[in-house]
């Protein structure tokens, strides 16, 4: 009777799992090195923090998400996170707030400003999808121009009167309470985002549409041959990626209590970089979304303790840098 023999990794598997997690093994030993440096960044309150800071973030690296998986991006996504920002701000003020952006405005049930943000933002989306799928445009320019577009829009939204650019203020209670409530002892908006963490897992993972989405990013010509409809499924992944990186601007706002046109600023690049170093590739087809929750806490880990330690705010964005940097080498190397 033969016995099983058991495959023992060898030195090829070892060198390509240290290979797939040598970059968040080297953020875990800055984190060490953090603590060593100031103790007093582990511990609960310091962490709470840092879980809230990274719930909007983690909704908008699901949103980037989805383009990436097609083996696109949206530079748009920062420039929308502001508008929706500033949009359902705009409408949520409480009516007795002196500087209301509309004067004359009933309060609305907060789920209409949150609706009419999402809309707007879907509209953004869908516009995308279809430059890139209808006119073929490359998502890079495609969506670097329509970030230009979206930071003009909000800028003459901002500006119009009486408001003429000022910080919008006033927000009412139901939606900032989307922040200040706690759930054993954790920020609403944590339990929110690890709730849309586990929404897009089920469409990535359990549903049609999302092995559309990863038959797409490997190979368009193999998706149409393989009866995809490519089109479709691009235009539904800037929709829904519009619509994610909108909900980011509207528990932003939620987060601070007011809004103004500068929110939302390179958050498609941290987002980005946080899939990267989870596992998501820039070619596409490739990403998990327990990648992009791990990139993201340590992402954020990373930038809250250099901000601890009291390092210089340009060392930060060098260092910053030097991780994207990394990231996407690492990712080129990898899918090669």
């Amino acid at each position: 009777m033969n016995a099983m023999k058991l495959k023992r990794p060898g030195s090829a598997d070892w060198k390509k799992l240290l290979m797939d997690n040598v970059l968040i093994l080297v953020l875990l030993m800055m984190i060490v090195v953090i603590i060593v440096i100031e103790p007093a960044f582990f511990q609960w309150r310091v962490m709470k923090d840092i879980l809230t800071q990274s719930a909007v973030k983690l909704i908008c690296a699901l949103g980037l998400m989805f383009p990436l998986l097609l083996g696109g991006t949206d530079l748009a996504g920062g420039r929308q996170v502001g508008l929706a920002a500033v949009i359902v701000a705009s409408l949520s003020q409480t009516a007795t707030y002196v500087n209301r952006f509309y004067p004359n405005l009933p309060n609305l049930p907060i789920i209409v400003p949150i609706l009419i943000t999402l809309l707007v933002v879907s509209v953004i989306g869908l516009c995308n999808g279809l430059m890139i799928s209808k006119l073929k445009m490359a998502p890079f320019i495609a969506t670097y121009g329509m970030s230009t577009i979206v930071y003009g829009i909000n800028c003459l939204y901002f500006a119009q009167e009486p408001n003429r650019s000022q910080p919008i203020g006033g927000i009412r209670e139901e939606l900032t309470c989307l922040s200040s409530t706690q759930f054993l002892g954790v920020s609403l908006l944590v339990w929110i985002a690890l709730a849309i963490a586990l929404v897009v897992w089920f469409v990535l993972n359990r549903t049609t549409f999302g092995k559309h989405i990863y038959i797409v990013g490997g190979n368009q010509e193999t998706a149409k041959v393989s009866g995809v409809n490519v089109p479709l499924i691009i235009i539904a992944c800037f929709i829904i990626e519009s619509c994610l990186v909108g909900m980011g601007g509207i528990l932003e706002v939620a987060r601070t209590g007011g809004a103004n046109s500068g929110y939302g600023v390179s958050y498609e690049f941290d987002a980005i970089s946080a899939c990267v170093v989870g596992g998501v590739s820039l070619s596409g087809g490739v990403g998990k979304v327990s990648g992009a929750l791990i990139g993201v806490i340590v992402f954020t880990i990373i930038s809250y303790g250099l901000t601890f330690i009291g390092l210089n705010p340009n060392w930060q964005l060098i260092i910053k840098g030097l991780i994207i940097i990394a990231a996407v080498a690492l990712d080129m190397r990898k899918n090669a």
